[in-house]
């Protein structure tokens, strides 16, 4: 059996006869345009060339120019860089001499501060002195200006808080029998003794230096009166009474002194009859002095009461105290008795409540 040929394909070798006369076209079309390309570029124009070089020699030129402007420029700079060194120099130099200046000048100012602030301690110092001096010679007039002179041992001679001004002073001087001393059992003792020895009591004794000290007290053209009390009122210059005495006058305040000293303390206290006195005065006083160790024991001259409670004592000062006429500061000066601890309290609010001064006086007073 005869073996059958291969067909052959005639479209393969079309495509690749295409493809090579397709590269072959391009190749020989950029061979053409190179040529064309070569034929048709001028020479070069050697004017131009010349107006080239021209060109570089003039920039040249201008470059040389501007070396040597920065050079000089350069140089300017480095000139001034020294001035301006110098200057720097002076500067500091200057800087460092005000420095020293100004330390100096500190050094000094401060000296002239400790200086003023010397003068100123001195000044100050005898300001303080001034003061005193005319403390003192204020002090000195107020003891020449005072109607009486009072000399007492030691240094308490003052009452801190006693108001004693006022143009119509009333005293009223407790002389009940509890002011022959502080405790119940020397009370009882000492008011079975003679007159002298009772007028030699130191409490009593304490009372009429606390007078004598209050009416040293009394300002020049004022008016006063001194009633004392026990379980009756009456003045102790006799009378006196219902009026007022003038304290420029010394023989009276001196009177009432020797009288008191002579007085000697005795039955019980009627406070509501002290204060009747207050309100009968005319006119009335301005200012009230209690010199007073307790609360009252009896409210009439006589009683048939033997003894007396702490409450009953202190149901008669709530009732004698309304015999004060108001509008009057009363001051206290208490001179405290042994177990009568209520007095304190009581006389205390009398005094707050007028406006006065409580004082409870020290054994060593005035």
């Amino acid at each position: 059996m005869a073996r059958k040929r291969r067909q052959f394909e005639v479209f393969s070798m079309s495509f690749l006869d295409c493809m090579s006369c397709g590269f072959g076209a391009v190749i020989l079309f950029f061979m053409i345009i190179n040529a064309q390309v070569k034929e048709t570029t001028p020479e070069e124009d050697p004017t131009r060339k010349m107006a080239e070089v021209k060109r570089l020699e003039v920039e040249i030129l201008e470059g040389r120019k501007d070396l040597v402007k920065a050079s000089n420029t350069l140089e300017d700079l480095k000139d001034e860089q020294q001035s301006t060194e110098g200057m720097i120099e002076e500067i500091i130099a200057l800087i460092a001499e005000l420095q020293a200046e100004l330390a100096q000048y500190d050094n000094e100012t401060l000296a002239k501060i400790e200086r003023i602030e010397k003068l100123q301690s001195d000044i100050e110092s005898l300001e303080e002195e001034v003061k005193r001096l005319l403390a003192l010679q204020a002090e000195e007039e107020a003891e020449g200006a005072r109607l009486r002179e009072f000399k007492g041992q030691g240094d308490r001679q003052y009452l801190t808080g006693l108001k004693l001004g006022g143009d119509r002073t009333l005293i009223l001087v407790d002389r009940s029998a509890s002011m022959l001393d502080d405790t119940i059992v020397n009370i009882i003792r000492r008011r079975n003794m003679s007159t002298q020895d009772k007028l030699r009591a130191v409490k009593w004794r304490q009372v009429v230096a606390s007078v004598d000290w209050l009416t040293s007290q009394f300002k020049p053209g004022s008016q006063f009166q001194i009633y004392m009390f026990n379980n009756e009122v009456e003045p102790v210059i006799k009378g006196s009474d219902g009026t007022w005495l003038e304290a420029d006058d010394g023989s009276k305040l001196d009177e009432a002194l020797r009288v008191l000293r002579r007085t000697t303390p005795e039955n019980g206290t009627n406070l509501r009859a002290a204060y009747e006195i207050a309100a009968k005065l005319t006119p009335r006083p301005d200012n009230i002095i209690l010199l007073v160790d307790g609360l009252p024991t009896m409210m009439e001259s006589t009683t048939n009461r033997r003894m007396v409670t702490g409450r009953d004592r202190m149901s008669m000062h709530g009732r004698s105290i309304r015999e004060l006429p108001s509008g009057i500061p009363v001051n206290i000066l208490l001179f405290p008795m042994e177990g009568d601890y209520d007095a304190a309290i009581a006389y205390w609010t009398l005094a707050y409540g007028t406006g006065g001064s409580f004082m409870a006086v020290s054994r060593d007073w005035p």
